[in-house]
């Protein structure tokens, strides 16, 4: 029976519409109940732009490459929330983006497996996934992302079904809409569009729809406006500089990560991921591909995806496309060295857990169809069911503690940790710390100077240095931030006044030692360090 068939009363889709709320709520107590409670550290692999993110979204800043404009003025509505502090507000966005997003893939999977049971085993087995409830828990941008794709998915669904065009110019304006957000959304439109030829190919010929169609595409391009214009309103955060063309473009299209590797003057070492053997990183790759989902799961959803090859290939093209194309990306940055790699196999993670769901309605359908007695049949039916609803859940309060971030006050410790022993006037130097998070949207210690001569994956323009709004060569001219150490901006502070380093994976204390500077702590905790020039 197809989910759109029937009554709106009829008991199946009453039943339908409670499972997938009971799977919806189940997964928003899990995430608020791990939900971080403040500003989150520079951490690797897991918060490398969670800081930024949080300061950025508060104070309508310019993000890193490709700018996420569409999260940034979504995300920043939920900064008005009346409980929290605002960086709390920002990882609640995460959590409520990944609770539409497990509804939207119970929704999808409702009509591939046409089994309510079915797709709620999918979509809480995608929704408790490790690399997802990650970021459901922290100011992240890949719940929205899978939020996106799941939507494009289902109304294309929806389409199918009911042939109205109406879902198709949907699609269109969220593809372009994606495509604002993340770039790996890319993969959405060869997908969509071998699904509308190998489901109805004529459509194309509707020169009427086309147009319409490319208009809402266009139309759903619009928020990359946000970027130059709020560039050129000097913003208060603002890591590209997307204000003249050029620099736009290498914003939106991630070039700016290409074009760190060929800035002059900057010598940065590779991270101990990128200078792994080929083996270490295989099998990284492959233990977060099965490390998702059970043994039984992978299994079924292999399965479902050669049955759907087979007997729904528009649906195993854009599927495919998705798992196939996410798969080469992750590969691409695991070879690169990008420590959060994982993340980007999200949108894949999303396409198998609906060949789980898809693969699980066969085989209810399949149950539902033996010759036997009815009593015994339903007795069968109902252990299947219980089984399908227990494997993703087996192991939940494990997952619950690997993803417990309710206590983490790492960000918080380091902003208390500097807002209450530098010095008045002095220079901290930092890397995409939530100290940008303190002066802009906390407005405290604002008499300091911030630094951070630190690489980073993508060719910055602008702030590495504040309260200066000055362009990443006139920092180095300035400050000596283009030794990426951080010596040399020591060096130059110390010579107006005391200068401290907030730790960090990128600041190696050994070498400011080596360079004539006394490391000495500040405070019980590992956290902050004064930088003094030994006399000579």
């Amino acid at each position: 029976m197809n989910p759109s068939s029937g009554s709106i009363g009829s008991p199946r889709r009453r039943g339908a519409a409670l499972l997938g709320g009971a799977v919806a709520i189940f997964v928003a107590v899990l995430y608020i109940g791990t939900l971080a409670p403040t500003v989150l550290p520079y951490g690797v692999p897991d918060t490398l732009d969670s800081p930024m993110l949080q300061a950025e979204v508060s104070v309508l800043g310019v993000g890193h490459p490709t700018g996420y404009p569409t999260y940034t003025m979504l995300t920043h509505l939920f900064t008005y929330l009346p409980f929290g502090d605002p960086a709390y507000r920002v990882n609640l966005a995460s959590a409520v983006y990944g609770v539409a997003a497990v509804l939207a893939v119970y929704l999808a999977g409702l009509r591939l497996g046409r089994r309510a049971v079915a797709a709620a085993a999918g979509a809480l087995a995608f929704g408790l996934s490790g690399a997802f409830w990650s970021q459901a828990v922290i100011a992240e941008v890949y719940t929205l992302e899978a939020l996106l794709v799941a939507l494009v998915i289902l109304f294309l669904l929806v389409w199918r079904d009911r042939r109205n065009g109406r879902y198709l110019l949907l699609c269109a304006f969220l593809v372009g809409l994606s495509l604002t957000h993340h770039l790996t959304s890319v993969l959405l439109v060869p997908g969509a569009l071998a699904f509308v030829l190998l489901t109805e190919g004529r459509v194309f010929s509707r020169t009427g729809l086309m147009l319409k169609g490319a208009g809402l595409f266009l139309l759903g391009l619009l928020p990359l406006l946000y970027l130059p214009v709020r560039a050129l309103m000097h913003a208060p955060l603002n890591e590209a500089d997307p204000s003249t063309p050029w620099r736009f473009l290498l914003l939106v299209t991630g070039g700016s990560f290409l074009a760190e590797s060929s800035e002059k003057g900057r010598h940065c070492s590779p991270s101990s991921l990128a200078l792994a053997d080929p083996s270490t990183k295989v099998q990284l790759l492959v233990d977060h591909l099965l490390g998702q989902y059970p043994l039984f799961l992978i299994v079924v959803g292999a399965l479902a995806a050669l049955y759907l090859l087979f007997t729904d290939r528009a649906t195993a093209v854009l599927l495919g496309t998705l798992f196939f194309g996410c798969l080469v990306q992750a590969a691409v940055y695991l070879q690169l060295g990008i420590e959060d790699f994982y993340v980007f196999l999200i949108p894949a993670f999303l396409a198998f857990g609906l060949c789980i769901a898809a693969g699980l309605g066969a085989l209810l359908r399949l149950a539902e169809s033996l010759a036997i007695g009815s009593t015994a049949r339903g007795i069968i039916l109902v252990a299947l069911s219980a089984l399908m609803l227990a494997v993703p859940l087996s192991g939940v309060r494990d997952d619950y503690a690997a993803h417990d971030r309710s206590g983490d006050y790492g960000g918080r410790k380091k902003i208390e940790a500097v807002a209450g022993n530098v010095e008045e006037g002095a220079t901290v130097l930092h890397h995409r710390s939530p100290l940008w998070y303190m002066v802009l949207v906390e407005g405290r210690r604002r008499d300091l100077t911030l630094m951070d001569p630190f690489c980073t994956s993508w060719d910055r323009h602008t702030d590495v240095v504040w309260p200066d709004q000055i362009s990443a060569a006139q920092a180095a001219d300035r400050y000596g931030t283009d030794d990426t150490t951080g010596v040399e901006a020591a060096r130059r502070a110390a010579e107006s006044g005391p200068v401290y380093l907030l730790a960090n994976d990128r600041a190696r204390l050994e070498v400011f030692r080596d360079a004539g500077f006394d490391v000495a702590p500040v405070g019980k905790d590992p956290l902050l360090y004064e930088l003094v020039p030994r006399r000579r």
